[in-house]
């Protein structure tokens, strides 16, 4: 199995369990240690921890793999090592405290994905209060 084809499962393992935001970060050329970096959000920490027992559970049905797990007890961030694609899914506080996404998405990435959060922002500015 290609390290694209095993991403495919893990994307599809992580819509299948309803994980939030999750952003795909090729490391290809740039990292030794992976091929894909993948990183979700759990709305709380027993979501988060369900989310990466149930990946594991399917790579290992599905695709024959194992992985390395560290942080599944406590559930506030879990990284999941396929060798291919690293997995790390957090509680949205603490996504936001490490913000992985900086450290590893290509600057004209962040830049874009900054402008359209300013765009958004001035939009609703722009709408006015809304009315219930």
């Amino acid at each position: 199995m290609t390290s694209d084809q095993l991403l495919d499962r893990i994307l599809a393992s992580l819509d299948d369990d309803k994980a939030e935001d999750v952003v795909t970060i090729d490391l290809r050329g740039r990292s030794a240690m992976a091929d894909h970096m993948v990183i979700a959000s759990g709305r709380n920490a027993r979501q988060v921890a369900s989310i990466a027992e149930k990946l594991v559970e399917r790579l290992k049905q599905q695709a024959g793999r194992s992985a390395r797990v560290e942080g599944k007890e406590t559930g506030d961030w879990v990284l999941i090592d396929t060798d291919d694609v690293i997995v790390h899914v957090f509680r949205p506080e603490v996504r936001e405290f490490y913000q992985l996404e900086k450290m590893w998405m290509p600057a004209d990435a962040l830049r874009s994905a900054a402008l359209e959060r300013l765009r958004a922002d001035h939009a609703a500015d722009q709408a006015g209060p809304t009315r219930n």
